[in-house]
């Protein structure tokens, strides 16, 4: 049994003097930051690019799951007019109408770390004014063309009123650590289906993770392809083992994204790529 601290030595109260003030900081920012503790098991589904599976078969899956997830749309050039290929604009205000959620990627892919300001706010005001021209929610939340970002990105976003912003990084998401602009998530191919089983365990202790899918299938890039059968493994073990599957939109639920902006410093010292 410990001493009261009355009897404590005087070389030994400073120890735990010091150990309960940073013990109160870290519970103050805990407190600030997580409206709601972080469930274990909690995963976010995001889709970038746009291509036509995602209206054709990622969608009706997700519905069948009752699963949420976010699209993260953009006009991929050459081909975005190629409804083989890619969803048009009708279809992507449908997703929004089905209740998931649509968030911006840029009007044609850009890298913005090489973008000016002006060419980065042309960038995502093309897929804003599009989607209000739909009536579709408003867009609140950005993925990374190519995980290409920089130090400028994210004051950029801050300027747009945006929440939060998916990076790459094959890690898991820690909301007290990983500022709003820099999410980490895994990409998924049809080569690492064991890579992503033991990634999606890691959603425990406060940890959230994230994936990134493109298409299901990707008829364009095979390097990022997801078969549909993969896909459905992967929503059957979701299923069976009782996860809850969430969009981007749906972390405002926990995390406080103006106190993470405010309390959290960029670090980009981790990996953001995938």
């Amino acid at each position: 049994m410990g001493l009261p601290l009355y009897q404590m030595t005087r070389s030994s109260k400073p120890l735990l003097l010091t150990f309960l003030f940073f013990g109160c900081c870290l519970f103050s920012l805990d407190a600030q930051i997580l409206k709601k503790p972080i469930p274990d098991k909690l995963i976010i589904l995001t889709f970038d690019d746009a291509p036509a599976s995602h209206y054709s078969v990622v969608a009706p899956m997700l519905k069948k799951y009752g699963f949420e997830g976010t699209f993260f749309v953009c006009e991929f050039p050459p081909n975005s007019k190629d409804s083989t290929l890619y969803m048009n604009w009708r279809q992507i205000q449908a997703l929004d109408q089905q209740g998931f959620e649509i968030g911006n990627h840029t009007h044609n892919h850009a890298n913005i770390s090489k973008l000016t300001q002006e060419e980065f706010h042309a960038q995502l005001a093309y897929i804003e004014h599009k989607c209000d021209s739909l009536g579709i929610q408003k867009i609140t939340n950005f993925a990374y063309p190519g995980y290409g970002l920089n130090t400028q990105a994210l004051v950029f976003l801050q300027e747009r009123n945006y929440h939060f912003a998916r990076a790459g990084g094959s890690r898991a998401y820690d909301p007290l650590t990983d500022h709003p602009f820099l999410i980490p998530s895994w990409a998924t191919n049809e080569s690492n289906k064991t890579e992503i089983i033991q990634a999606l365990d890691q959603a425990k202790n406060g940890h959230i993770v994230v994936l990134t899918i493109h298409g299901v299938p990707d008829i364009e890039h095979p390097w990022v392809n997801t078969p549909i059968e993969l896909f459905k493994e992967y929503l059957d073990y979701l299923k069976k083992h009782d996860f809850q599957v969430i969009s981007m939109g749906g972390l405002e639920e926990y995390v406080d994204f103006e106190q993470a902006m405010t309390q959290l410093r960029p670090d980009y010292s981790k990996k953001l790529n995938n």
